[in-house]
């Protein structure tokens, strides 16, 4: 009876739920993040490169 007991009271695993919640969580915002500014470099690079490719007499940049 005391082992059952000892078990319903044991929250040894609550923590390791809750950082693998948190982990979950920051990983997301990372990903998020990264896939973010990744747009952002990428349309920062098609510009760049579209003025560099231009003709002379176009004034698009």
């Amino acid at each position: 009876m005391t082992m059952i007991k000892n078990l319903l009271l044991d929250d040894s695993g609550a923590s390791a739920a809750e950082y693998a919640l948190i982990l979950a969580i920051v990983g997301t915002g990372i990903a998020v993040a990264a896939y973010t500014l990744g747009t952002s470099i990428s349309g920062a690079m098609n510009k760049a490169s579209n003025c560099i490719n231009r003709t002379p007499s176009s004034t698009a940049c």
